[in-house]
């Protein structure tokens, strides 16, 4: 196999690799966001499933979401409204549940239609020009719900149904302030006073949820606690034809690491995941954003996901949630849960700092073990440039300086087979019937002239996988979200809107076509000046980013080659194929 072939089976397999993932999301296409029905998130409680059974009340019955009639005549709720300077909030006294959440640095693009807790694009609480993107939204059901599991004299502890009061206390976080607390207090339970309390902090998505119980009754209380997130299944928006990512469920422990579910697997009951741990979180992920629940130490943990109700999975809700112990609290003591709850982008970073592996819901592909050090050095140079389209630029020279060894016997390998091409010529007319003859006489001018016919695929095998890792790595980061360039680069994650890279690119291809020797076979010399258009097309639809990867990637590649062909070449003009004259005493 050439070089020639080898490129063309690169662009095979990548279109293969392409039309496979569309292909699965023919199988199983997600309801666009705009098609969902509106779900009523008071109405969303009626259900019939119960929390699983976990820790000290695994023998107790207790089923605190079972429907009841008056659920379904649940009278609006009070909302308490908060600001900070990363995020806008909607609490509900409604089982103290959060229900909206807008993320003040990150926007809604038309072109990525993303929802995750709160309301419609179209809400008042919005920008009318440049609308914040909106994390928990009423657009998909898409809620922070908590409570507690328990009996005090054959009365129920609050759940996320039980109606709460709003405490009084600041809405927005003060300059000079890190923290900013809502409080909400639950009804009395036979003397048990229970309160939640919600902490927003300062340049930070984290927010501590907590319960704080009094034990007022003349008996010790045990009790656990739940916190889950709910949304249906239908997709947040944001992909395309070339770029789709993993939106569902996950969960981490030490034992059992990274593990991903689907609202399908979760709608058939074949949801395969751990259900017990004494650490890790749970999250609901999508294209570059997440929410986590992710309780600190060493506590005894049970984890559960359900499908409520009959439906079709996007317009069906699903819940996926954390069961801890609470302490046992004595009578006429205290006693308090509390659970971070991680809502906003996958900044790696900040993830890194929340939780053990919760960086690993950035959805970098098959290619993970690739793709996560070439980010971890794209944000090295960033750190130092400040630019990420720059930064891209010099993480394309490092990974050129890299291969250069393994690139400079490649050049060198298609130089010598340039020079061969009017020999390979000659003898493919003197034995054109003869194919097995052909096969041995180029052998033997092979070994002649030392001369490897496969020196100059390797490199290009090497560079399939790192392409495809930095394809994931532009696609997944959210970091390169919004994140401009130059001039009309005004999001690197986006496509280029004026087409003026991938055009670039197309240039930059035919040139290395004229730099590599010209194929024997006339069918594989029109398929390698086609292959450029080709290339050029399908970029159309890729990252900015990217292209602009390839384009320094070529422009390097064209230079490196042109200066080995120049060196090489013994007559004709540098890069030309045209054979030695006669009389030429270095022929």
């Amino acid at each position: 196999m050439d070089t020639r072939r080898l490129m063309l089976l690169f662009v095979f397999v990548f279109s293969l690799y392409m039309l496979w993932g569309a292909w699965q999301e023919q199988q199983h296409p997600p309801a666009p966001a705009t098609a969902a029905a509106p779900v009523q998130i008071d109405n969303a409680v009626t259900d019939n499933v119960s929390i699983p059974q976990f820790g000290r009340h695994a023998t107790t019955p207790v089923t605190p979401l079972e429907a009841n009639a008056a659920d379904l005549n649940i009278p609006p709720a009070e909302s308490v409204f908060i600001t900070t300077d990363l995020v806008k909030a909607e609490i509900s006294a409604l089982g103290g549940n959060l229900v909206w959440l807008e993320l003040q640095r990150y926007h809604a693009d038309e072109n990525k239609p993303f929802s995750l807790f709160g309301f419609s694009f179209g809400s008042g609480t919005q920008e009318s020009e440049k609308k914040l993107f909106t994390l928990f939204s009423d657009a998909h059901g898409y809620t922070a719900q908590t409570g507690l599991l328990g009996d005090v004299s054959d009365k129920k502890l609050p759940d996320h149904k039980t109606l709460l009061k709003v405490l009084p206390g600041p809405r927005e976080l003060a300059e000079g302030k890190d923290t900013l607390q809502v409080r909400l207090a639950a009804p009395e339970v036979n003397g048990v006073q229970a309160t939640k309390v919600y902490t927003f902090h300062r340049n930070s998505y984290l927010v501590d949820v907590a319960w704080e119980i009094e034990n007022g009754s003349d008996a010790p209380l045990s009790a656990d606690a739940y916190f889950q997130l709910q949304r249906d299944g239908a997709s947040p928006g944001g992909d395309s034809f070339m770029m789709s990512t993993f939106y569902g469920a996950a969960v981490y422990s030490d034992a059992e690491k990274y593990q991903k579910v689907t609202y399908k697997e979760i709608a058939d009951g074949g949801a395969k995941f751990t259900k017990e741990a004494n650490d890790g979180w749970l999250a609901l992920v999508q294209h570059y954003f997440v929410t986590a629940w992710a309780p600190q130490g060493d506590v005894p943990r049970g984890f559960y996901m359900q499908k409520l109700g009959e439906g079709d999975i996007a317009h069906s809700l699903f819940r996926a949630g954390i069961r801890l112990p609470v302490a046992p609290i004595a009578p006429g003591a205290k006693g308090e849960i509390s659970v971070p709850l991680f809502a906003g982008p996958q900044e790696q970073a900040a993830l890194k700092t929340v939780a053990p592996g919760l960086d690993l819901v950035v959805d970098y592909g098959w290619l993970h073990i690739i793709a996560a050090p070439i980010f971890g050095v794209l944000e090295f140079i960033y750190a130092l440039i400040g630019n990420w389209g720059w930064s891209i630029v010099a993480l394309t020279v490092l990974i050129k300086l890299l291969f250069f060894p393994l690139s400079a016997a490649s050049y060198k390998s298609m130089a010598r087979m340039r020079t061969m091409t009017p020999k390979l010529m000659q003898l493919k007319e003197r034995y054109a019937d003869d194919k097995a003859r052909l096969n041995q006489e180029m052998m033997k001018l092979y070994q002649t002239e030392k001369i490897n016919p496969l020196g100059g695929c390797l490199p290009i095998l090497l560079q399939i996988p790192v392409f495809i890792a930095l394809y994931w790595v532009l696609l997944g980061a959210v970091e390169m979200r919004g994140a401009p360039w130059i001039f009309w680069i005004h999001d690197l994650s986006a496509a280029d809107p004026y087409y003026v890279l991938p055009v670039i690119m197309m240039a930059s291809m035919f040139i290395q076509t004229r730099l590599n020797p010209t194929p024997p076979d006339p069918i594989q010399a029109k398929m390698m000046l086609i292959m450029p258009l080709v290339f050029g097309i399908m970029f159309f639809f890729f990252p900015a980013g990217l292209v602009l990867y390839w384009v320094v990637n070529n422009v390097l590649s064209i230079a490196q080659q042109w200066q080995i062909n120049r060196l090489l070449d013994k007559g004709g003009k540098p890069g030309s194929n045209k054979p030695k004259a006669a009389n030429d005493p270095k022929a």
